[in-house]
């Protein structure tokens, strides 16, 4: 199979527009997670971006009216172009489009949203609004799996590019926080009472966030410096519509399909980002997964104590601090993180720090008993 590479990516959260802002805010262990009133008179800690503030940037880098798009519309699109203008191909009639998203347009549903915008509460009409503004030739293809889809995105470019349907690829994710999102996870008693603790004894559930990420990646190495995807693995558990496998077998068996394709032993990862929502559950799994996979000495983080979960864009997120932390060799403290609270041995970065690192391993899980892991690996530096 063909190598495949990554090539320009961006972050848009509320610690910044691009990557490099957001990055800076990371290595300050600086978190957007404040206390928000969005649902009726309880407040809740959330991490929300500023509408004012992203319709300015908007109008000053899109080129058009704020009111022929929505705020997710907006996210993706100023993340695209970032990632687009930096990207080492163009736009052809063999790039892929990859949306990844659990709800996208899902603040339509609220009655006062621009009535002549409703039909994009449909995720087709989502990805014909990303297609049609920057000129794609393709369909998009459209990935709604739950708290894995930006993970997924990425394996599934990987593989398209592989087997030679496409030459290269952009993906984009992102998700919006809503009375809707809001209420539905409180209806499972998972919005925790304060900013999120992953793998925490004192961990009380969730904290949501909105962002949106993109990355591009070809078959083309053009850069002395280059990231290469080299295995992924995804897996369904099929316990439970929302709880997860108790021995994490979904996720256990995405990350040895992930090393066996790779061709990589559990001793020559430098680095794992974990999925770590920082409920009871999720976090328990993973640190059985880890330890099953022989990987519980690796350094590992969560990283939605500075983001909250972003949904299907914190997996793309999350890869992307990653990739930075390969090219600058540095862990960053999986913020939110203090007394461990599983039942099984982890290696929690506690402090940022310099490290060399050339292989880390991504894993999320999500709703459905869905799972993916992938692999990356620094080459050429």
């Amino acid at each position: 199979m063909k190598p495949i590479y990554i090539s320009s990516n961006n972050i848009l959260s509320p610690l910044g527009f691009n990557t490099v802002e957001n990055i800076s805010q990371i290595s300050r262990e600086k978190s957007a997670i404040k206390l928000q009133n969005i649902i009726g008179k309880i407040p809740s800690y959330a991490a929300l971006i500023d509408n004012d503030f992203l319709n300015q940037v908007f109008k000053a880098q899109a080129n058009c009216d704020i009111c022929d798009f929505t705020k997710l519309e907006k996210m993706m699109l100023l993340s695209l172009i970032d990632t687009i203008s930096k990207a080492s191909f163009s736009i052809t009639d063999r790039t892929l489009l990859i949306i990844a998203t659990t709800k996208g347009n899902i603040d339509i549903l609220n009655s006062k949203i621009n009535h002549m915008l409703k039909n994009r509460v449909y995720l087709p009409e989502l990805g014909k609004q990303i297609k049609n503004f920057f000129g794609f030739k393709n369909e998009p293809i459209i990935l709604s799996n739950a708290c894995v889809s930006g993970v997924l995105a990425i394996a599934v470019a990987k593989r398209l590019i592989q087997n030679e349907f496409y030459d290269n690829a952009f993906i984009v994710g992102g998700d919006l926080i809503t009375e809707f999102t809001i209420s539905g996870f409180q209806s499972l008693q998972a919005i925790s009472d304060r900013p999120c603790k992953p793998f925490s004894k004192y961990r009380s559930g969730i904290t949501l966030g909105e962002a949106a990420a993109s990355l591009a990646i070809t078959s083309t190495n053009n850069s002395e410096k280059t990231i290469q995807i080299i295995g992924d693995g995804s897996n369904n558990d099929a316990n439970h519509i929302s709880g997860p496998s108790r021995n994490g077998e979904g996720l256990y068996r995405s990350i040895q399909s992930a090393l066996q394709e790779s061709k990589t032993s559990p001793e020559r990862l430098d680095y794992i980002s974990a999925h770590g929502t920082g409920t009871s559950y999720n976090d328990e799994m993973e640190a059985i997964a880890f330890n099953r996979a022989k990987l519980e000495n690796v350094p590992i983080n969560g990283l939605k104590g500075y983001f909250g979960h972003t949904l299907g864009a914190s997996g793309i997120i999350e890869t992307i601090v990653g990739l930075h932390s390969m090219n600058n060799n540095i862990l960053y403290t999986s913020l939110g993180t203090d007394e461990l609270g599983v039942s099984v041995p982890l290696n929690i970065i506690r402090k940022t720090q310099k490290r060399n690192i050339k292989t880390i391993l991504k894993t999320a899980s999500g709703f459905g008993g869905c799972n993916t892991a992938i692999i990356f690996k620094k080459i050429k530096f």
